[in-house]
């Protein structure tokens, strides 16, 4: 697809012989096209429609090539999508070609300049592409603590996998803003080498506000890192709550299942039935209780026979220490 701009009266507009042209979801003709008609560099064409293309800006025989990253737009459903995606500027004295993937509406935005040059409209992308990232990460913030407060409540993995992706997001995006950073340096450094006539107080500030959103994105990502031990930490406490109300449930009708199982035992009843059913269940009741009391016996031994070989052993250390500190004692005393 082919959409035609011109600078009509310092506003960017719709026109059918201007000479900014922006390319978009193209396909093999219009490729073929960009490379024979417009001279455009193949390995640059493509670096443009590369979504995971770094940041970069050339300059050969006083052509201007700058690959940019933008995000995409959001998408909210059960799963929020967060991309990024590559543009290419191809700028010559007469022509501006724009490369990208899929269609960025950035052209619709205004912005509080007015547009006298290409160099102008390369700002003016720019601009919105920077406000896009900064928005983008004010509602990864909002969904950051949507996910915390279901956390809070919940015993699954599923709301720690979602803040994972969210970090995994910042990480991505904190890349494409200090790629992004270091073209506009590259682009300042240029313009003013070349002393070519631009808004250059406009490009200050679009540096500033990306390094603003690099600050943040930055934050973001730490903080992120940060607390995903401790919100780990939250489910698991979670569970042990969940765990610990079932064994109380469960030591509640411990006694009601220990009664109904004694009073249920119709073949023991069978096997004693040339005795009375006081001394035969007597004889059973007295047998468990033994059974139950012999076997806290073991445990504690074997608790008691765990703490006195931690004990030993700690002791072993304490007597090296002792050892040495005595040794070394005597020899300063020889000295």
């Amino acid at each position: 697809m082919l959409g035609i701009y011109n600078i009509s009266k310092n506003v960017l507009v719709k026109s059918d012989d201007g000479n900014i042209l922006y390319y978009y979801d193209i396909g093999e003709n219009e490729k073929k096209q960009l490379v024979e008609d417009y001279l455009i560099d193949p390995h640059n064409m493509t670096s443009a429609l590369d979504p995971d293309e770094v940041g970069r800006m050339e300059i050969e025989n006083d052509k201007l090539t700058l690959i940019w990253k933008v995000p995409t737009s959001f998408k909210l459903g059960e799963e929020s999508t967060f991309n990024i995606t590559s543009v290419g500027f191809f700028l010559s004295n007469e022509r501006l070609i724009i490369l990208s993937m899929e269609q960025i509406n950035y052209f619709k935005e205004r912005i509080n300049f007015q547009i006298k040059s290409l160099f102008d409209v390369i700002f003016l992308f720019l601009n919105n592409s920077i406000k896009h990232y900064i928005e983008h990460l004010k509602i990864i913030k909002l969904l950051s603590r949507d996910i915390q407060k279901k956390i809070n409540k919940s015993m699954e993995n599923e709301h720690l996998i979602q803040m994972f992706n969210l970090s995994e997001i910042l990480v991505f995006y904190l890349d494409a803003i200090n790629s992004n950073k270091i073209v506009l340096n590259k682009l300042l450094g240029y313009l003013k080498t070349k002393k070519i006539p631009v808004n250059l107080s406009f490009l200050n500030d679009l540096i500033i506000e990306n390094e603003q959103a690099s600050k943040q994105a930055e934050i973001y990502s730490q903080v992120f890192a940060g607390l995903m031990d401790a919100r780990g930490s939250i489910v698991n406490n979670n569970m042990n709550v969940l765990i610990k109300n079932l064994t109380i449930i469960n030591i509640i009708f411990l006694p009601l299942n220990l009664i109904a199982s004694i009073g249920g035992m119709s073949e023991y009843s069978f096997i004693t039935k040339g005795i009375p059913w006081q001394i035969s269940y007597g004889v059973f009741s007295l047998s468990m209780v033994v059974i139950g009391w012999i076997t806290l016996l073991l445990i504690n031994k074997m608790g008691n026979i765990n703490r006195i070989i931690k004990k030993r052993h700690s002791g072993g250390k304490k007597s090296v220490f002792l050892k040495l500190f005595k040794e070394k004692k005597v020899k300063k005393a020889n000295k």
